[in-house]
C-alpha cells in the first residue's frame, strides 16, 4: 500500500543483522556447577541484600543439591514455601519419585513434571534470560549437574488495583481504569472483548529496564500491514530504559516536529476496546496506566466515550459544542486583538464606544494585554496542577478572580480583555484529551502575534498554514485529517455528527479494510408502524387459512364426483 512508508532493503537487512549480532553477543550459557552459578549470580547482582538464596537437598539426605533464588518483595514467599520447597523436600523422598531420580533420567524434566504444581514453569539455558526472569519476580531453581534452570512465576508486588481513571472524568460508563500492572491491563481488555481473535504479542524493550510491552489487536479486523508496521517500529527501538508509554509514543510517531499528537492514549479500558473494534492497535506498557492506540486521527481527540453511551442527538450536540470550543480556544484572543486594533469598523457603534471607554486608562496595546493575561492564566493553570489536591483548585480559582479584578481596577487591562481570556480558558477545558489541548494553547500565542501584526489577514494566513500542516500529517500511514481530508462520505456518520447505533454500519475505511461491515441491528420500528405490521401479518394469515380451506373443499368435491 502506498500509505505506508517504504523502507529500503539495505536498512532493513542492516538493522536485522545488527539486532542478531547484539543478541548473539549477549547470549551466555549456564554452567553445570551449582556453586559456580551461585557465585556468578551473587557477583552479577553485587551481593544485593534483597537476593534470597536457599540451598536444599532433593531426594534422600545425600541426594541432589539444588539452589532456589528469588528477589524479596517481587516474589510471593508463602507460595514458594507451599509450591516449591515443600514438594521438593517431601515429595521427592517418596518411593515413585525417588526411583525416577535415582535412575539417572533427566532431573529437570522430572522436577518440572512431578514436583512443581505451579502452572507457569519454564526451562531456560541462557544466563541473561534467567537473570531477567529473576529480576522480573520469577523464582529460579538450579540443580547440580544441570546446565539449565527452571523459572516459576510466583509474582507478588504492590498493585494500585483497578480504580476510577483520574485523567478522564467518567460521567456515564464503566468506572474502571488501567493500573500499572501489565497483566491487569490485558485482563481488563479481555473482559471487554471475549473473542479468540483478540491476539496479543509480547516484547521487552530497554537495555536496563527490560520493560514488558504488549501489542493487542483483533485478527481479521486490524489491517495486517498496519500490524506489521507497528512491529517494525517497536523492533527498531534501541534505548536504555522505558519508564512510561510516553517514551514509546515519542519513538514510534510519524512526525516528530509537530505540536499535534499522532498517537492516542487513554487509561479507560472501554475506550481502548472500542478502538480495537474499529481496527486499531493497542500498545500496553508495563508500569503505566496509559495505553497507546494507533493510528490516531484528528477527529478522534474530540470524541468521548460518553458520546456513544448517550442518545445520538445528545452525543451529537456535545460533539458540536466541543468543536465550537476549539475555535473559541484557538481564535478568541487573536480575533479580539485584530478587530480592536485594525478593524474597528466591524464593531457596532455602542460596543465600540464601550470598549473605547474601558481602554481609556489602559497604557498597553491590546496585544500586550492579551499576552499578559494569557501568560498569567497559564501560570495559574500549571500551579493548580502541581499544587496538592487539597489547595490546588482553590488557589487557581481565587488567584484568577483576585488577579483579574485587581488588574482591571489598577487600569493595567480592560474588563473586556478579562472576559475574552476567561471564555478562552474555559473553552480549552472542553477537550476530552489533554494531548490536544496543549497544541491549541501553543498555537493561540502564534495567532495572537499574527493578529497584532497583520490583523485578520494574518489570522487567515495562519489558519491556512495550520490546515496545510494538519493535512500533511500521517499516523502510521493514515492521513491525519481523514475522513475530512481526504473526504470519505461513508465515514461521515461518526465524525462531526453521530448517527444512532443502527446507523453505524461500517468501520473506518482507511483503518480497517478486511472486515469493514459491523454486526449491526436493524432500525427499530415505530409503535404505530409495528402495530400496523402486526395487523397486516394477521390479515395475511387469515387469507392463507381461507385459501387452505377453499383448496380442501375443492378436493372433497372432486372426490365426491369421482
Amino acid at each position: 500500500m502506498a500509505m505506508f512508508r517504504k523502507r529500503s532493503k539495505k536498512s532493513t537487512q542492516y538493522s536485522s543483522e545488527q539486532s542478531r549480532e547484539t543478541k548473539d553477543s549477549g547470549s551466555q550459557p549456564l554452567e553445570a556447577s551449582l556453586q559456580k552459578n551461585i557465585q556468578r549470580i551473587k557477583e552479577t547482582l553485587g551481593n544485593s541484600g534483597d537476593l534470597i538464596i536457599r540451598e536444599i537437598q532433593i531426594g534422600e539426605e545425600k541426594g541432589i543439591k539444588a539452589g532456589l533464588f528469588y528477589i524479596d518483595g517481587l516474589t510471593d514467599i508463602k507460595s514458594i514455601q507451599d509450591f516449591i520447597i515443600e514438594p521438593l523436600m517431601l515429595e521427592t523422598r517418596k518411593t515413585p519419585l525417588k526411583e525416577k531420580l535415582s535412575s539417572g533420567q533427566d532431573t529437570l524434566r522430572i522436577i518440572k513434571d512431578f514436583c512443581l504444581p505451579s502452572g507457569d514453569v519454564k526451562e531456560e539455558a541462557d544466563f541473561e534470560t534467567l537473570m531477567t526472569s529473576l529480576l522480573s519476580g520469577r523464582a529460579l531453581l538450579l540443580v547440580e549437574g544441570q546446565a539449565q534452570g527452571i523459572t516459576i512465576g510466583l509474582y507478588e508486588w504492590e498493585d494500585r488495583g483497578v480504580m476510577e481513571p483520574t485523567s478522564q472524568t467518567v460521567i456515564r460508563g464503566p468506572r474502571e481504569g488501567f493500573s500499572e500492572t501489565l497483566r491487569t491491563n490485558t485482563a481488563l481488555i479481555r473482559r471487554k472483548i471475549k473473542d479468540p481473535h483478540l491476539w496479543m504479542e509480547s516484547r521487552r524493550i530497554g537495555k536496563f529496564t527490560k520493560t514488558d510491552i504488549a501489542i493487542m489487536y483483533i485478527k481479521g479486523i486490524a489491517n495486517d500491514k498496519l500490524v506489521e508496521e507497528v512491529r517494525a517500529r517497536l523492533d527498531r527501538i534501541q534505548i536504555d530504559g522505558i519508564l512510561e508509554s510516553g517514551y514509546i509514543e515519542e519513538l514510534i510517531q510519524d512526525n516528530t516536529f509537530s505540536p499535534f499528537p499522532t498517537v492516542y492514549n487513554s487509561e479507560r479500558p472501554d475506550v481502548i476496546a472500542a478502538g480495537l473494534l474499529e481496527g486499531r492497535i493497542a500498545i500496553l506498557v508495563d508500569g503505566t496506566p496509559f495505553v497507546l492506540l494507533v493510528p490516531a486521527l484528528f477527529t478522534q481527540f474530540y470524541q468521548s466515550a460518553e458520546d456513544y453511551y448517550q442518545r445520538a442527538d445528545i452525543g451529537t450536540i456535545l460533539r458540536v459544542l466541543r468543536y465550537i470550543g476549539l475555535f473559541i480556544a484557538l481564535l478568541g484572543p487573536s480575533l479580539y486583538v485584530a478587530i480592536t486594533t485594525f478593524h474597528q469598523e466591524m464593531l457596532p457603534t455602542p460596543l465600540l464606544i464601550s470598549l473605547a471607554a474601558q481602554r481609556e486608562g489602559v497604557p498597553f496595546p491590546a496585544f500586550i494585554e492579551a499576552f499578559m493575561m494569557e501568560v498569567t492564566f497559564e501560570i495559574l493553570r500549571e500551579a493548580g496542577v502541581r499544587m496538592p489536591k487539597s489547595g490546588g483548585q482553590a488557589i487557581s480559582i481565587v488567584g484568577a478572580l483576585v488577579i483579574g479584578q485587581a488588574a482591571v481596577e489598577a487600569g493595567i487591562v480592560s474588563a473586556a480583555m478579562v472576559i475574552v481570556v476567561s471564555i478562552t480558558a474555559i473553552s480549552s477545558f472542553l477537550f476530552p484529551s489533554v494531548n490536544m489541548a496543549i497544541p491549541v494553547r501553543i498555537l493561540r500565542f502564534a495567532l495572537m502575534v499574527l493578529a497584532a501584526s497583520f490583523g485578520l489577514f494574518g489570522i487567515t494566513v495562519g489558519l491556512i498554514a495550520l490546515v496545510l500542516h494538519l493535512c500533511s500529517l500521517r499516523s502510521f500511514g493514515i492521513p491525519y485529517m481523514s475522513p475530512i481530508a481526504p473526504l470519505i462520505p461513508s465515514d461521515q456518520k461518526d465524525t462531526l455528527l453521530r448517527l444512532p447505533q443502527w446507523g453505524l454500519i461500517t468501520r473506518p475505511r482507511l483503518i480497517s479494510q478486511s472486515n469493514v461491515v459491523r454486526e449491526h441491528n436493524l432500525k427499530p420500528l415505530d409503535p404505530k408502524s409495528q402495530n400496523q405490521q402486526e395487523k397486516n401479518q394477521k390479515q395475511d394469515q387469515k387469507q392463507d387459512q381461507k385459501q387452505d380451506q377453499n383448496q380442501e373443499q375443492n378436493q372433497q368435491n372432486q372426490e365426491q364426483k369421482q
